[in-house]
């Protein structure tokens, strides 16, 4: 169904868009991650991809994961830094950022500022793998 969805930033400031909920990030314990949530921009039962906003408030960060699948990330607001594999690179607003298949990656939000990004991704996708001690060593460089 055809639609326009709303920008309506809340009273903080928080990016939101009419009639989407804002989710949990993922279940607490599930794996380790601080102030995320993510809303559901695009996902039609005809479509391949979901196209989803995440915030990641300051200080906070996503978890550090790999995927069989391909990313596409654009940063709407803020700035932070990202991790593709074993190196960390600076983000801010209207970076795009492609993260291939079996990359570990991680998006830490500035100390300073919310980091907005959206996120498009195949409908149909693995589940996350989370870094084993030996891979955690491994991006350190020991």
């Amino acid at each position: 169904m055809s639609s326009v969805r709303r920008f309506a930033p809340d009273e903080q400031g928080d990016y939101r868009w009419s009639e989407v909920e804002r989710l949990r990030y993922k279940d607490e314990g599930s794996a380790p991650f601080k102030d995320i949530t993510r809303q559901v921009l695009f996902a039609q039962a005809d479509q391949g991809c979901e196209l989803r906003y995440f915030e990641v408030a300051p200080g906070g960060y996503s978890t550090l994961e790999r995927h069989e699948h391909t990313h596409a990330v654009m940063i709407l607001r803020g700035h932070g830094t990202v991790r593709l594999g074993s190196a960390s690179q600076p983000v801010a607003e209207r970076d795009l950022v492609t993260i291939d298949p079996l990359t570990w990656h991680q998006f830490h939000a500035a100390d300073d500022c919310a980091l907005g990004f959206l996120c498009l991704v195949s409908k149909t996708r693995d589940k996350p793998q989370l870094p084993s001690d030996a891979d955690l060593a491994a991006l350190r460089g020991v």
